[in-house]
């Protein structure tokens, strides 16, 4: 609800539509982390991996006028420029009233029909690995491999995208063959077939793909079962694996939606984690987590409530007016490290006490100490349920 429109109210949000925003998740932040009500905004977003939400609407609003609108962002926020997006086509690619052959399309094992002598056999195959992104096709005819074609497509094109460039090109071959061949197109990726058969797909290379199949009804398409040990399909993999670093440049594929979407929500952490780096609220969890996440911490409440140190601790409730003193019964400042290391009515949990100037570290150490921190959770329940022992006469 509160995204819509974003892309015109979002994108380039004031001072004071940041505020409200963060007011609004403000008691969402609180009822997830179930912290003190006092704990800083910024500190919960860190704890819980969720970022502001002027950031977030920013985001959207971005990706809507990138990808829905087609304007061009500047280039501080992502070099991507429209013309360079995969985009939706609209409306049905043909007539509903041409729909392709019924025997065209078969999503059944095709297995069996490989053995035939009078067919065209044309294995489909796609791969992706730290090397890149890789498609390509081979032929067989009477046990005879005729041709093969492989190429190397941007790296930050996505598998279904090397699927369906290595079942367009296919098509292509196979199309200017002679009119009295068969030729039957092995994919080993079911979604594939199912958006190339499908008239209203909005996808432009499976649009090509259904054009393709229409106008030859010689050419079939069939899913065959993926390493069953079936030859052509084992040698359409080595192939794609092998397109990965030596196939020739493909250009034609653009940049996927989930690639644009990377490149916003990386400049949305980039400004998240100027602004946690400068910020002026939250520094007892900054001296903790210094980098930003889109991942929440493992903390249950009484981690959130030490480490944020605001919890029931007599420097706390002396600071916000909740208590006329800030020592303990024992006679020392309460705060949550006192607890933790000296009262003598916590000494069953005890930690070593660090140095003055070795506290931050301490606390990290803690963070990431589960003996640690499953003592601290036993200090903060028992605080909590006895805090008339921790208060001073």
């Amino acid at each position: 609800m509160l995204a819509h429109g974003s892309s015109a109210l979002c994108l380039n949000p004031t001072f004071k539509m940041k505020r409200k925003l963060s007011s609004i998740q403000r008691p969402f932040l609180l009822h997830i982390s179930e912290a003190y009500r006092t704990t800083p905004t910024a500190a919960l977003q860190i704890i819980l991996g969720i970022p502001p939400l002027h950031m977030q609407l920013q985001f959207e609003a971005r990706f809507t006028s990138i990808y829905r609108q087609r304007f061009p962002l500047p280039p501080i926020i992502t070099d991507t420029q429209p013309q360079d997006q995969q985009m939706k086509a609209t409306g049905w690619s043909t007539h509903p009233s041409e729909p392709l052959k019924p025997n065209q399309i078969s999503f059944e094992d095709g297995e069996a029909c490989i053995a035939r002598k009078d067919i065209i056999n044309i294995f489909t195959d796609d791969s992706k690995s730290e090397h890149g992104v890789g498609a390509t096709f081979c032929v067989s005819t009477n046990d005879i491999w005729a041709y093969q074609w492989s190429a190397k497509l941007n790296d930050n094109n996505t598998v279904f995208q090397a699927e369906l460039t290595a079942l367009h090109e296919a098509v292509i071959y196979a199309s200017h063959l002679p009119n009295h061949n068969i030729s039957k197109i092995y994919i080993d990726n079911r979604a594939s077939i199912k958006a190339s058969s499908n008239s209203k797909i909005t996808n432009e290379a499976a649009r090509k793909i259904f054009k393709i199949l229409l106008s030859n009804p010689r050419i079939k398409a069939s899913w065959v079962k993926e390493h069953a040990g079936n030859k052509g399909d084992e040698r359409a993999d080595q192939l794609a694996k092998e397109a990965t670093q030596y196939g020739q440049p493909y250009s034609d594929t653009k940049l996927p939606k989930p690639h644009i979407k990377g490149l916003l929500r990386k400049r949305m952490l980039e400004e998240w984690q100027t602004s946690w780096k400068n910020g002026d609220t939250g520094r007892k969890i900054y001296n903790i987590m210094l980098l930003v996440s889109l991942r929440p911490t493992n903390w249950i409440r009484e981690d959130r409530i030490f480490f944020s140190q605001h919890g029931p601790f007599s420097a706390y409730l002396k600071r916000f007016h909740l208590s006329d003193s800030e020592y303990c019964n024992c006679g020392v400042i309460g705060t949550a490290l006192h607890y933790a290391t000296e009262c003598i009515y916590t000494v069953s949990w005890h930690m070593r006490k660090p140095a003055p100037n070795c506290e931050q570290e301490w606390l990290k150490r803690i963070a990431n100490n589960l003996v640690s921190r499953h003592k601290i959770h036993v200090i903060i329940k028992f605080i909590s349920e006895n805090r008339y022992l921790f208060r001073p006469p």
